[in-house]
């Protein structure tokens, strides 16, 4: 089974400082890292600056597409490279299907505000209070559980070919 954790920072670079902390758990084997991305909303920004972390990503990983439209339903930011349209709005579906459903986007664009960063995380087999414990500077976690259906469904919308 997956999990999509959010783990947010109270400082713009927190969640890049826990990037190098995650790699070191993978290879403890105290989490399997299938794809991430970070967000860093600097105070004096009107945006977040999003990116997907490729270096911390194994086989599987989703497309950027995902990640995109992700982040923009939660902090209303393009959506970096998707068309938008009748696509956008059949992938918005697919993401309440597979079980990010409103709440986690509502609680997560409620946390996540300019001066603060966050670190997403699709993972498997993690031991999320040795994860907790770990992390550099103190870490909120957000999180939602996808079930082995539900992380096929995300696979086949957003796995890139």
């Amino acid at each position: 089974m997956a999990t999509l954790t959010a783990w947010k920072f109270e400082t713009a670079e927190g969640a890049a400082q826990a990037q190098a902390t995650l790699q070191e758990l993978q290879k403890e084997g105290l989490i399997t890292i299938v794809d991430a991305a970070l967000v860093e909303w600097e105070s004096s920004r009107k945006k977040p600056k999003t990116r997907q972390l490729h270096d911390l990503t194994g086989a599987g990983a989703l497309s950027g597409s995902f990640w995109g439209l992700l982040f923009g339903m939660i902090f209303f930011v393009p959506l970096l490279g998707m068309a938008i349209g009748a696509a956008t709005g059949a992938m918005a579906g697919s993401l309440s299907d597979v079980g990010i459903d409103d709440d986690f986007i509502r609680r997560t664009r409620d946390s996540i505000t300019p001066g603060t960063s966050a670190l997403f995380v699709l993972s498997s087999d993690a031991v999320i209070d040795r994860v907790a414990e770990r992390m550099p500077t103190k870490a909120e976690l957000l999180h939602t559980n996808l079930d082995r259906e539900q992380e096929d469904a995300l696979r086949e919308v957003f796995t890139a070919e």
